[in-house]
């Protein structure tokens, strides 16, 4: 591999840097490129209709400046700004964004675009790389910034003549990441003495890192240098528009967001050119999930998501931060035990601070439930199986007893190779413990209570296929029908533990039982019984439970 033709990218030119020892407090201002960058990124794009369905999830969503598009670039896209101002679909509030390179005729046509809007973003650009400017334009850098003065000098004057819009200016210098430092600052400057703005109406300048070069402490030293350096900070919103060439964007948008950033752009789930640009939504979660209000609703991810797969016809992976369907999962045993034992912690405290084991926030704030939580297979442990008979069928395992069945469903997953759902690993323990064993059976019975509060049983049962009708007497019926078992060839064995409760409310309600039953001899096993009398539950759990010794 001939590494030796690549070299690093290193910034050296900040030396005081104050970023790393900031803490983020707040959200960022928002910018959603998803209908330009996201957009113009698709294999297919999006259609008007499409766009207008976006449009108005990113509206309900909270987002007050949306990029629409690159007008001047199709007819779909001219014609979408159209329809947005034409029809008044824009809320109060809510600023478009269009964008344009440097040059007249696309300038003229991006004003056309957005005539009638009450506000409007110009978003002004052109490329100031070493690589663009000397490969791509063959052009000085005072060529360079030439272009782009002259451009905003075309949108001053092209203002006057729209007086019925409130315009923004924005310019981004393409390739910031990769143009020398002190070159951005000059080409940047000289585009803010066209525009003038002021505290009172500040105007933008983006810094895009058009292609990841370094790492994302890179960018946050150049982020700080620039803000530091920059003439008129105050009239200034500093915005930043990463990419995610080195999977870096979402690290690198928070990092700048230390170093001064103001504002970020970015698209829902990463969408855009090559490997996509920062993912807004998962920089709001995790605001969200460090106790910051992030802006921005995301309480329906699934439905945000619904309508980003139907839009852009792209695909979510199952592993993507927040939404992807394997992220709030766990397969692990000791993953599962932990996450089942942090829920219970959660409920029982009192002042409500999450904090449970693999789960940086709860899936019920963004509309997710905790049923897919934990899933069954192959690597799954016992307290895994147990959280899933509970949470989904109600019954409530014994802890000795978890290892003993989540033995029976390794097997089965072993066997099939697949995962199990909560109806597969119901109907597992139902044919182990529950199902009706013609060997093992419990027949009519009738209870008797003496003056001493004990009790006499007399019971028809079946053990081993062979059917009996015993007698016994003990101080209750469990202890009389287990008496009565003892002396049909069980002497030796012993109730270890017994636990039941109720599997619904209400008078009819149905009751489960479990048993634990010792053979003297080191063997344990469980049985389970379910009835709506307690009392027959508890001799079927028993009667359950030896069926594991003959077997």
């Amino acid at each position: 591999m001939n590494y030796k033709k690549y070299v690093p990218h290193i910034f050296t030119g900040l030396k005081d840097r104050t970023w790393p020892g900031n803490t983020l407090s707040k959200a960022p201002i928002w910018c959603s490129v998803d209908l330009r960058d996201g957009n113009q990124a698709l294999p297919v794009p999006m259609s008007v209709e499409k766009k207008l369905t976006f449009w108005n999830t990113l509206v309900d969503m909270g987002y007050k400046d949306i990029e629409i598009g690159f007008p001047s670039a199709s007819e779909t896209e001219f014609s979408f700004a159209r329809k947005l101002i034409d029809e008044s679909l824009i809320p109060d509030g809510v600023r478009i964004q269009v964008l344009t390179q440097s040059r007249e005729h696309l300038i003229r046509k991006t004003f056309e675009a957005v005539a009638g809007a009450k506000q409007a973003i110009i978003h002004l650009y052109n490329s100031t790389s070493v690589q663009q400017r000397e490969v791509v334009f063959k052009m000085t850098k005072q060529e360079i910034i030439d272009i782009a003065v002259t451009g905003a000098k075309l949108i001053v004057e092209l203002e006057k003549e729209y007086p019925q819009t409130e315009f923004f200016y924005e310019y981004s210098p393409e390739s910031f990441h990769a143009t020398e430092i002190d070159y951005a600052l000059e080409i940047c400057e000289a585009v803010i003495e066209v525009f003038q703005p002021t505290p009172q109406k500040k105007m933008i300048i983006n810094l895009p890192t058009t292609v990841e070069v370094a790492t994302p402490n890179v960018f946050a030293d150049q982020v700080e240098w620039f803000c530091k350096n920059l003439k008129d900070r105050e009239s200034i919103v500093i915005s930043v528009h990463p990419h995610n060439d080195r999977g870096c964007a979402i690290a690198t948008s928070e990092l700048a967001m230390l170093a001064g950033a103001d504002r970020v752009e970015g698209t829902l789930f990463g969408n855009g050119e090559r490997t996509g640009n920062a993912d807004i939504l998962a920089i709001a979660m995790n605001l969200y999930s460090q106790g910051i209000d992030p802006g921005v609703k995301i309480n329906n991810i699934d439905e945000i998501a619904d309508i980003y797969k139907e839009c852009t016809l792209m695909d979510i992976n199952q592993r993507h931060p927040y939404v992807g369907e394997l992220v709030f999962t766990a397969f692990s045993g000791s993953h599962q035990d932990a996450i089942n034992k942090g829920l219970k912690a959660y409920e029982a405290q009192s002042d409500e601070i999450w904090e449970v084991p693999y789960l940086p926030i709860d899936p019920q704030d963004i509309g997710r439930s905790y049923e897919p939580i934990i899933r069954i297979n192959s690597q799954s442990g016992k307290g895994g199986v147990a959280y899933v008979l509970e949470t989904f069928k109600g019954y409530k395992l014994p802890k000795a007893m978890h290892p003993e069945f989540a033995r029976f469903v390794q097997k089965k997953t072993d066997e099939t190779g697949k995962e199990l759902s909560p109806d597969e690993i119901y109907n597992l323990f139902h044919a182990v413990y529950l199902s009706a064993n013609d060997r093992y059976r419990l027949g009519k019975y009738s209870i008797s209570s003496g003056k001493s509060g004990e009790v006499d049983i007399k019971a028809d049962i079946t053990l081993k296929g062979k059917q009996y009708t015993m007698k016994a007497h003990g101080n209750g019926p469990i202890s009389a029908f287990f008496h009565g078992i003892k002396a049909l060839g069980y002497n030796d064995f012993s109730i270890e533990e017994y636990s039941e409760h109720a599997l619904s409310l209400g008078a009819d309600a149905e009751a489960i039982a479990y048993v634990q039953v010792s053979d003297g001899k080191g063997n344990k096993h469980f049985g389970t019984g379910v009835d709506s009398n307690i009392d027959s539950a508890s001799m079927k759990a028993i009667l359950s439970s030896l069926s594991f010794f003959d077997a």
